[in-house]
């Protein structure tokens, strides 16, 4: 039997960052870090603990980087979707074959884990269409169908482009390196099957706000895809394409287990773990974190849309509190 790991710092000792309120009770508590950094790269703010933590999809535009230095070169809505954890709706799952082609592959070289789309109405159209869980219509599609085109334009084998010392996953990770600031000391296996490589909270923030302020190089060809088209990078009911398309200048990446990276055009960089990994807290938490920086956005009222139910109708709200 394998001896239990302890708790680490980030998630042990995070204070409450929200209430989860039925009527005038407070039901639940959710426990949380964020980390803001300066357009240098210092630390600006830190509430609970800047520990290291997997970004999970977050780590996803630096992974489109890496991707266009060693050749990739797709137009604006497809560096996107490489960058994307899609909904799966019929854009996506047509932008992931386009990739596919133009690198003369089929769906069949898709390694990432089969599922349903994100999406509800999609997967319902997908599901009464009589398909079942898939490749295409997983979330990390599209960086997968990234990976595989970059192994053609870099001369890579593609069939091993899983592997953590496959030249792909090792230019990943050296990207991942430079724009954190820091070494990659973890490394496991995401939920999609590509290598999971672990940052700091605060060398999470520190890449994106780098990002969000390059302004030549792969950096910036990322940034401008994903600004002109963050309904590739998310979906049309996501809160992530809401904040990119309502905040001007501002790059975004949601991730697996409530895990939020933001880059502002400034410089500045926000990354936040809820500790739970409860998606319900993450945006409000993030709402609350960019009010508090004076960030103007359109966004603010789907990012804090969060209800709680009661006989089917509103009867209170997941609230930020202590930021």
């Amino acid at each position: 039997m394998t001896e239990p790991q302890p708790t680490p710092a980030l998630l042990a000792d995070a204070p409450v960052l929200a209430h989860v309120m039925r009527g005038e009770h407070v039901e639940s508590a959710h426990r949380g870090s964020v980390v803001v950094t300066a357009p240098d790269g210092g630390l600006e703010l830190v509430i609970g603990v800047d520990g290291l933590t997997l970004p999970r999809s977050s780590n996803k535009p630096m992974q489109a980087i890496a991707m266009v230095r060693a050749g990739l070169d797709l137009p604006d809505d497809l560096l996107a979707l490489v960058s994307a954890s899609h909904s799966g709706e019929g854009f996506h799952l047509e932008g992931v074959e386009r990739i596919l082609g133009e690198a003369d592959l089929g769906l069949d070289a898709l390694q990432n884990t089969p599922d349903l789309p994100l999406d509800a109405q999609a997967q319902r159209r997908w599901l009464a269409s009589g398909h079942g869980p898939s490749s295409l219509t997983q979330n990390c599609s599209g960086k997968h169908a990234g990976m595989l085109a970059t192994c053609v334009a870099a001369g890579w084998d593609h069939e091993t482009y899983l592997e953590a010392d496959h030249p792909l996953q090792q230019a990943c990770a050296q990207v991942l390196a430079e724009l954190a600031g820091e070494e990659i000391v973890l490394t496991t296996v995401d939920g999609c099957g590509a290598p999971a490589m672990g940052l700091t909270l605060g060398g999470l923030a520190r890449s994106l706000g780098g990002i969000a302020a390059a302004t030549d190089g792969a950096e910036r060809r990322v940034a401008d895809a994903i600004r002109r088209h963050p309904e590739f990078l998310g979906g049309t009911h996501r809160d992530v394409t809401a904040l990119i398309a309502g905040t001007p200048g501002l790059v975004a990446k949601d991730g697996a287990e409530a895990v939020y990276a933001v880059g502002l055009p400034d410089g500045r960089g926000i990354a936040l773990k809820i500790a739970d990994g409860s998606h319900r807290a993450r945006a409000v938490v993030l709402a609350a974190v960019l009010r508090r920086l004076g960030v103007e956005s359109e966004a603010y009222g789907v990012l804090e849309d969060a209800p709680v139910l009661g006989h089917g109708r509103p009867v209170g709200a997941v609230v930020a509190v202590g930021i």
